[in-house]
């Protein structure tokens, strides 16, 4: 058997939905979690896990918008969660300073072990998990873990750590984190599908947790991790700024298909083609996102590679995981 990583048990764990207050299916998720109970916690033989569960903007969920003043997901580099606030300051800055309280504070020993950020987007990417590491064993070993539990759903990983870039979303207030972003669905709007398809992440992500915690041994193996790269705007009139051009139907809702160099990417409103210069093939995502009209951008690119993922178990269960290795 491959060297067994050991990493410390995931005594705290946060699920948040509401980050942005028109993603509906981690709303409604997250309230039928705390209908159950707003604390669930978890006494095993040798083993305890506390699961918090919250609304992140509850003004934004409650009007049923993206955000009120400024993107909360956006709110959480240093700048923000330490900076000076007053009766004046965007509601989402006061509101990430909370946060950043109860589940941390982010980069610090007290900080929970694990965040898990519900999200819906309006393109067709099926379920990604987002963090800004290749190389955190944890979050990719629950990656691991949700391809095997949800055959029938296309799950990718993608890397959002960008050189000279700091991390700014919500999960990366806990010691591990992640997004679980879970599409089509328009915003304002739950579908059944997509809301089961977060139900059963969630209900795996947290069975992960416990049996890594019991002790568990997890074989390691390669992952294919989508490296961000990129994003492109739409093309715009150089004076109005308006755009002038839509997705090209053959890109539309082609997440994660290969965009070669000369492909279609635009089709303007008059009718032309407008082809991809980029001088190597990468993969668009969130495409045609309605969210990110607003940030001028029509589409992300990424680079495909394969990562080897270590065997992981708990720290001092080792001999425990390797009788239960999965």
């Amino acid at each position: 058997m491959d060297k067994v990583v050991c990493l410390p048990r995931l005594s705290r764990v946060a699920v948040c939905g509401g980050t942005h207050g028109n993603e509906l299916s981690g709303v409604y998720l997250v309230r039928e979690m705390l209908k159950a109970n707003k604390k669930v916690t978890d006494k095993d033989e040798d083993n305890s896990l506390s699961v918090t569960t919250l609304i992140s903007n509850p003004l934004a969920t409650q009007q049923c918008r993206r955000y009120v003043s400024r993107d909360l997901n956006r709110c959480f580099t240093n700048a923000s969660l330490y900076g000076p606030v007053s009766d004046e300051s965007p509601y989402e800055v006061i509101r990430a300073q909370e946060l950043n309280a109860t589940l941390g504070p982010k980069g610090s020993p007290e900080a929970v072990d694990l965040v898990c950020d519900l999200h819906n987007t309006t393109s067709c990417m099926g379920l990604c998990v987002i963090a800004y590491s290749d190389s955190d064993w944890i979050c990719l070993q629950i990656f691991r873990h949700l391809k095997r539990q949800m055959p029938d759903m296309q799950v990718r990983y993608l890397n959002y750590a960008i050189s000279g870039q700091e991390a700014y979303s919500l999960d990366t207030v806990g010691k591990h984190g992640f997004g679980m972003e879970i599409g089509p669905q328009p915003h304002g709007v739950v579908r059944s599908n997509i809301y089961t398809t977060m139900k059963l992440g969630v209900q795996h992500m947290l069975e992960w947790v416990r049996l890594f915690n019991s002790g568990t041994v997890f074989e390691g193996g390669p992952v294919d991790v989508f490296t961000v790269v990129q994003n492109i705007d739409y093309p715009r009139d150089p004076e109005t700024h308006d755009i002038t051009a839509a997705v090209h139907p053959q890109l539309q809702d082609r997440d994660f298909c290969l965009l070669r160099p000369d492909d279609p990417l635009f089709q303007t409103f008059s009718g032309e083609t407008l082809r991809y210069h980029g001088e190597e093939s990468l993969y668009p995502f969130f495409i045609n996102e309605s969210a990110y009209y607003e940030k001028n951008i029509a589409l992300l690119l990424a680079r495909k590679h394969s990562v080897m993922v270590p065997a992981i178990g708990r720290s001092r269960s080792t001999e425990e995981g390797h009788k239960n290795m999965i």
